[in-house]
């Protein structure tokens, strides 16, 4: 059975970039791996950098936008808001950490 480990209390830190797969974390990534850590037993915790996005893309169109976007503030939408500052994150607390894909 693939990916049949048990993660029981195991503390897992995942890191975003934003939402959106190209300006940021892939969407069902992040969210498979976030749900796959607790079907597990693991607990999660969010973080992702709290800076101006480099772009914002229209994904509906391919195309980027004129205004500007912070990547912690995108992060939030895939966390549901429990999304710390990356600085935040220290190595000690977690027993592993994720960084889900995307162009981010």
């Amino acid at each position: 059975r693939p990916f049949a480990t048990s993660l029981a209390n195991a503390k897992v830190a995942v890191v975003l970039s934003g939402c959106g797969v190209y300006d940021g974390s892939e969407v069902q990534e992040s969210v498979f791996v976030l749900n796959a850590i607790s079907r597990r037993g693991g607990t999660y915790a969010a973080f992702a950098p709290d800076k101006p996005q480099m772009h914002a893309v229209d994904h509906t169109a391919g195309t980027e936008h004129p205004e500007t976007r912070n990547v912690l503030q995108e992060s939030a939408r895939i966390a549901r808001g429990a999304v710390k500052p990356l600085g935040e994150l220290k190595e000690g607390d977690y027993d592993a950490v994720v960084f889900p894909g995307g162009f981010g």
